[in-house]
């Protein structure tokens, strides 16, 4: 059974991302990220460079040969995605197959938009019987 984590009130989603993105690694597990677009997964991919001066997450595009060794894959199309373990979902929508994974991350903004998607996601995986969680990232940094 697929367990699906929601972290909201996230103040920088792509922050949010590679944080978990690095601790998952650094645990041993393999990562997909999905980015809805060109533009996201590019901006992602540089953060994963710099948001910890002295790590490395080693990643790849979805596209590259090396995609299947790699331990952190970014795509656009779920289709391209080739590990099953953890995916991470940046678009605001229901991922295509999630069921595949053993561990699904949603990272929800403070925009009412954001919200609104998250809510309907929750529920589609609450109807499919998913194990939820929940983290409130504005209670831990004491928003």
């Amino acid at each position: 059974m697929t367990e699906v984590c929601f972290y909201h009130n996230a103040p920088d989603r792509l922050r949010v991302a590679c944080v978990l993105a690095g601790k998952a690694h650094g645990n041993g597990r393999r990562i997909v990220v999905f980015a809805p677009d060109g533009g996201m997964a590019r901006q992602f991919d540089q953060m994963l460079w710099t948001f910890t001066p002295l790590a490395f997450v080693p990643h790849v595009a979805a596209t590259s040969p090396l995609a299947a060794e790699t331990p952190v894959v970014i795509g656009t199309q779920f289709e391209a995605l080739p590990h099953d373990d953890v995916l991470i979902n940046l678009g605001d929508d229901l991922p295509a197959g999630f069921e595949r994974y053993r561990l699904v991350i949603e990272i929800v903004g403070r925009s009412d938009p954001e919200r609104q998607a998250a809510r309907g996601r929750y529920r589609a995986y609450q109807g499919q019987g998913c194990a939820l969680r929940a983290h409130d990232l504005a209670q831990r940094s004491g928003e």
